[in-house]
Order: C-alpha cells, then sequence, then structure tokens
C-alpha cells in the first residue's frame, strides 16, 4: 500500500499548471489583486466545504471521498484551461475547492488507518514524510513537463489540459485500495451521522487545548505558507530578464519558463528530500514538538532574510529563501500531522485532519486578497520588480514572530 500511497502523491502532483499559475492569471490580464480575490475565493468555500467533506469521507467512505474529489478538480482544469472571464475562472476555482476539500484529509486518515491496522503507528512521521516526498518529486518531474511545454507552445493554456491525464490515471489507482481502508465509520450511514461526527469533531477542537493549539499553528505556518509561495514566480520572471539566457533566442515568456521550470525542479525535488528526512530530524531534536519549535524560528529567519534580500535589490537570493521556507514547511508538514493523529480517534481522523486543513484556509481567505492589493501597490505600471515584493516578506516576518511569542507564552 505504501506504494499506492506514494502513486497517489506523484499523479496527484502532475499539476502542470502549478508553478505558472499566477504567470498564467497575469497572461489572461488579471492583476495581484484579482488573483487574490480568486485564492480568497476558493479558499472561503474549501472553508465551507472542509469539516463537512471529513465527515462524509468518514461515514459515506473515504474512496468515494476521493473519487469525486478527482473528478471535481478535473472539472477545474477543463474550465480554467477554457476561462477568459472572471467569472469562469470563479468557477474553475470553486470546483478546485470541491477537489481539495474533499481531498485533504480525507488520504492522510487512509494512511494512518493502513498503519493502524498494521502495527506501525510507531512509524508514522517516517511514512507519512516518505509518501509526502512522492508528491514533491512528482510535482519537480512536472515542472520540467511544464516548462517545455510553455516553451514549444509558447502560452500558459495548454498545461491546463494535459493535467487532466495524470488525474485520470489516479482515479484508476484508487480502485485499487483495500475496503479495510474507509475506518470504523458508524453504524448508521446516513448525512444525520455525518453531522453528528462533525459535531463531535468541531467539540473536540473546541474543548481540547492541543488540538487548539495545533490548529492555531497549521493556520499561521501553512496558512501563509499558502498565500505566499506562489510569488516565487513573478521574482522568477524578474530575475530571468538579468541572467546571461537573455543571449539565447527566446522571447521574455520562454526565458520565464526555462527559468521557473529548472528553479521548480530544484524547488520541489529538495521539498520532496525535506519530507522524507522530516522523522530524522525529529529524532534528533527530541521529537515533533522540538522539531516544529526550531520550525517557527527557521521560518523567522528566512523570512528577514528575504527582507533584506528584497531591499537590496537581489532576486537570487531572495528565490534562495522562498525555496529554504519550502522545505522548512515541508519538515514541519509530516510532524504536525503524526501530532494531528496522536490527538484525534480512529473514527474521526478524516475529520479532525479536514478541521486542521480548514484553519488554513481561513487564514488564506483573509490574507490573500490583502496581500495582493499590497503587492499590487508595491509592484508599480505593471513591472516584476522585486523591490515590489517587501509585502511577502513582512507578513511572514510579522506572523513567525507573533507565533513564537505565543508559544513562548503558552508554555
Amino acid at each position: 500500500m505504501i506504494r499506492r500511497f506514494s502513486l497517489y502523491g506523484f499523479l496527484k502532483n502532475q499539476r502542470y499548471f502549478e508553478p505558472f499559475l499566477i504567470l498564467a492569471f497575469l497572461e489572461k490580464g488579471l492583476t495581484f489583486l484579482d488573483i487574490g480575490l480568486l485564492v480568497g475565493f476558493r479558499e472561503i468555500w474549501v472553508l465551507v466545504l472542509e469539516i463537512p467533506s471529513g465527515a462524509v469521507a468518514d461515514v459515506f467512505g473515504r474512496r468515494r471521498s476521493m473519487i469525486f474529489s478527482f473528478l471535481s478538480y478535473i472539472v477545474s482544469f477543463v474550465l480554467f484551461a477554457l476561462a477568459s472571464s472572471m467569472a469562469l475562472l470563479m468557477t474553475a476555482m470553486f470546483f478546485f475547492a470541491v477537489g481539495d476539500a474533499f481531498r485533504t484529509g480525507t488520504h492522510k486518515a487512509m494512511i494512518f488507518e493502513w498503519l493502524r491496522l498494521e502495527n506501525r503507528l510507531d512509524e508514522r512521521t517516517q511514512v507519512y514524510g516518505f509518501t509526502r516526498s512522492w508528491s514533491k518529486f512528482g510535482s519537480a518531474i512536472s515542472s520540467l513537463v511544464a516548462a517545455a511545454l510553455v516553451m514549444i507552445s509558447g502560452t500558459f493554456t495548454v498545461i491546463f489540459w494535459l493535467s487532466v491525464v495524470p488525474y485520470i490515471l489516479n482515479l484508476i489507482n484508487f480502485l485499487g485500495y483495500s475496503k479495510s481502508l474507509e475506518g470504523d465509520g458508524p453504524d448508521e450511514v446516513n448525512l444525520v451521522a455525518a453531522m453528528r461526527l462533525t459535531g463531535r469533531a468541531l467539540k473536540e477542537s473546541a474543548t481540547k487545548a492541543r488540538l487548539r493549539g495545533l490548529i492555531l499553528e497549521s493556520m499561521m505556518l501553512e496558512g501563509v505558507f499558502k498565500v505566499t509561495s506562489g510569488y516565487l514566480q513573478p521574482v522568477l520572471m524578474s530575475l530571468a530578464l538579468t541572467l546571461p539566457l537573455m543571449m539565447w533566442d527566446l522571447s521574455a515568456d520562454q526565458r520565464g519558463a526555462l527559468v521557473v521550470g529548472l528553479v521548480y525542479f530544484l524547488y520541489f525535488l529538495l521539498m520532496g528530500f525535506a519530507s522524507q528526512r522530516a522523522h530524522q530530524w525529529a529524532h534528533r531534536l527530541g521529537g515533533e514538538e522540538a522539531l516544529t519549535r526550531a520550525m517557527w524560528i527557521g521560518n523567522l529567519v528566512v523570512f528577514l532574510l528575504m527582507g533584506w534580500a528584497i531591499k537590496a535589490g537581489m532576486p537570487a537570493l531572495v528565490v534562495v529563501a522562498f525555496i529554504v521556507l519550502g522545505m522548512v514547511q515541508n519538515t514541519f508538514r509530516p510532524a504536525q500531522i503524526t501530532r494531528f493523529n496522536k490527538e484525534s480517534t480512529a473514527d474521526m481522523g478524516a475529520t479532525i485532519l479536514s478541521i486542521e486543513s480548514q484553519s488554513k484556509s481561513l487564514a488564506a481567505a483573509v490574507l490573500a486578497p490583502l496581500l495582493g492589493w499590497t503587492v499590487d501597490k508595491g509592484v508599480s505600471g505593471g513591472e516584476l520588480s522585486v523591490s515590489g515584493f517587501w509585502p511577502v516578506a513582512a507578513l511572514g516576518a510579522s506572523v513567525s514572530a507573533l507565533m513564537m511569542l505565543y508559544r513562548l507564552r503558552g508554555k
């Protein structure tokens, strides 16, 4: 099953548009505020659907939930390719949100259910980190494929169409999942049971201090990472114009596609290795708790260095900072998921993880439009100058500092 879990991650991350999503939106004539509104719209729908989707998965079946999720993704990819208006882009974002909501906590719950059945729960961080690493390796490969497609076609539209293929293959992969991974659901299988399970999970999250703290940490680190990481793309486009690649017989978009593809390949590759070795860092530092403390310190330092690099006009160093932040987040994630699994029960595993994912969506829904509006103010005349992206570093450093104070106060 570990091979199937890893194959799922590899195919799931064959999103050929991912390294170019913001650039694709800019190509369609959107501003950073428009892009922030689209991201916020998506996250609001994830927020609305996340908890009930986890309960539906726990009650009606996790495999069915995953299949429904991937069908929604496929619809969204097609709409993104066809979209020429904000209304159609928002429709595509809605279907993407449905896919996210029915997927996020569900597959993790299936992995942990398999570990429980195999009496291997002590390997949670290692196994989840390993399967997550294959997601990132998939992203690395998809970055190269996407860059080649953009350079050949001269447009970003083709990458939405191609993303449909691996998602169809993953639907076939799900058919090989064992029924035992559905978990210990309730005896009654209906919407009432899903609502009851949702209520129980919400009560647990609200009354259990440990869960509240974990949710706040995910909300801040993961939510901020979600809204800031996409700004690597325009920074790379700015960097591409300063490199010797200019001497090649390539257009600005083709040079940008080449730089974006190569850097994102390295970016996702290092994220995969970071995820794969998360359990080793946890062991060296004395457990998941110690590891997450170190992650907050690392986050603050890197965002401060990013701010300095932006002020100094050094796009290459800004890119390095983004890459390091990705490695920090992918070291943090397996440890954080293990911490959540220790605080939840087998019958509501997907629901608790959906609440965790919902918290990230809440943070992203609020922060994405605000960050986009602030970046628009800094990027004058549509120029992709690195100096205009200072709000990204300011947001990350501020939240990291506040969370470190919160942790010290809690301790």
